[in-house]
């Protein structure tokens, strides 16, 4: 089983908008595909809780059972403040790291900060786990978004999207579905922001 841990230690940077994303993604492939909501708020549990069962299953890992064992694929969608000891244990568990940063001097601060702990950590330094990077909530041709496309061209890591500001993925996740549950026409735009992130995910 492969895990994909999405973390920031910033409330709202997006987290749990692509972690569900990511998972409707897996899912849509073929996938046997389970997610782990370790925020408090537990905003993507609600979203499972409303996926329609027509569409491709994604299931709730219970952590008091061993059931991730027979899936492809696990998301974690962590929790704001995610340090220490906790940040060691969802490493441990993960072979690819995505960090979603938003447009803002807090978010871009926070997130520097919060990559340069992973750089330190041992697993990360042997290339065991790979990291990459997603810019939030884009807005072209802003002074927050000039912001965050400077600052992401300094790190020493993969860029896998830039992802507008959009209803879409709201509407989306009011009837329990991800970009990749949409008819086409509707997501078109935001599903070639995908492009690259979608390649980096399956990729050995």
């Amino acid at each position: 089983m492969k895990t994909i841990l999405v973390a920031n230690p910033k409330g709202g940077s997006g987290k749990t908008t692509l972690s569900v994303n990511i998972a409707g993604f897996l899912a849509n492939r073929g996938q046997r595909v389970t997610m782990l909501d370790l925020d408090r708020q537990q905003s993507a549990a609600l979203w499972l809780a409303t996926r329609p069962a027509d569409l491709p299953p994604i299931r709730t890992l219970d952590s008091k059972k061993d059931e991730a064992q027979r899936n492809d694929w696990l998301v974690i969608d962590s929790p704001a403040g995610l340090h220490g000891k906790n940040l060691a244990h969802a490493l441990k568990l993960a072979s690819k790291i995505i960090v979603p940063v938003a447009p803002s001097l807090f978010d871009l601060q926070a997130s520097l900060d919060f990559l340069k702990t992973l750089a330190e950590e041992k697993k990360v330094r042997n290339s065991k786990c790979h990291i990459g990077v997603v810019g939030m909530r884009m807005e072209m041709r802003t002074k927050a978004a000039w912001a965050l496309e400077h600052f992401l061209a300094t790190l020493e890591l993969p860029v896998l999207a830039y992802l507008r500001e959009t209803q879409v993925y709201v509407n989306a996740a009011f009837e329990g579905k991800s970009l990749f549950d949409l008819p086409h026409h509707i997501a078109e735009r935001e599903l070639e922001q995908w492009t690259f992130l979608q390649e980096w995910l399956v990729q050995d």
